[in-house]
Formats: C-alpha cells, structure tokens, sequence
C-alpha cells in the first residue's frame, strides 16, 4: 500500500457543513440529539446528548460524496479530539447499501489520530454483524461518525480531518 493520503474531509473555517447530514434515533422514534458546527478554530464539533428512552440510543453525522477510490490506500485516519467515549467509524461502498462497514475507537480528551484499518471494517445492520466479510470494496461513499453506548449521555468530539492513507 501507499504512503500516499487523500483528504476525504478537511473542517476548517470556510467548511460548508450543510453537506454532512444529522442522523440521530428519532429516524425510530428515540429522543437522542446531536447537532455539528464549526468552532473559532475552524475544526468541525459532533456534540448532544444520547437517550436511550423510546428505544433509542444514538446520534450520527453522515457525509456522502461521490465515490472514492481505496484500492491503493489501507486505512482511514481521524484527526480527533474527544470526550473519553466510544464512538463508531461507518463507511459505505455504495450509499444505498442497507448496511454499513463499521469500526468502534475509543476517544481520549487530547488531539489523536485514530487510524482504522479498511480490511478491519466489519457490515453491520442496525447492530448486528452480519455473515459477510469485512470490507474489501473498491471504493466508497459514504462515511458516518456514530455514537452509540446504550446509556443516556452528553458527548462532545471535535474533528480536523479525516483522510486515507
């Protein structure tokens, strides 16, 4: 694989954020709120809060764009700062695909990069891991931030960049 990276998003002052979309589980019902903006430095901040009240318990952001080539690159890196909390990578080969290739990471309070292997990604539909082998696409278009813990909280993960490499 390459040493090569391609900027899948790059947040900064200018970002346009209207074309990432809020997905939270009132799509089902639930109460969870998330909301994205832009701070004073330019970086992108996924905040809200989860409910797990009426079977809820999640919030996302969803980026789609037109298809990306992967073929040479082995992973993707977040340029993160977080809340200590778990979130999820999500990514799609194809945006109406029912399910997505997903990889939990842990956040830690200071500046990281969290970088996650394609071929670790494993397809899940609304939880469940399905008998499918992890991702091995070509290409994708569509990439998702999800947080998702089963318990009622606050969450705050600020974001930079995201790319592969």
């Amino acid at each position: 694989m390459s040493d090569e990276k391609t900027i899948i998003f790059d947040f900064n002052k200018n970002t346009n954020i209207s074309i990432w979309q809020v997905v939270d589980d009132g799509v089902m019902g639930g109460l969870s709120q998330g909301n994205l903006k832009i701070n004073d430095v330019g970086n992108g901040i996924f905040y809200g809060f989860v409910s797990t009240k009426n079977n809820g318990g999640f919030s996302s952001i969803r980026y789609r764009f037109s298809k990306k080539n992967v073929a040479k690159y082995s992973k993707i890196i977040l340029k993160i700062k977080g809340d200590g909390k778990n979130y999820q990578l999500r990514i799609k080969n194809n945006s109406k695909d029912y399910y997505s290739y997903v990889k939990p990471f842990i956040t830690t309070q200071n500046w990281s990069l969290i970088e996650i292997k394609l071929s670790d990604m494993y397809p899940t539909f609304r939880g469940r891991k399905l008998n499918i082998e992890n991702f091995s696409e070509e290409s994708i278009e569509e990439l998702a931030i999800l947080i998702g813990n089963k318990k009622n909280e606050q969450f705050q993960l600020e974001i930079d960049k995201i790319y592969l490499q």
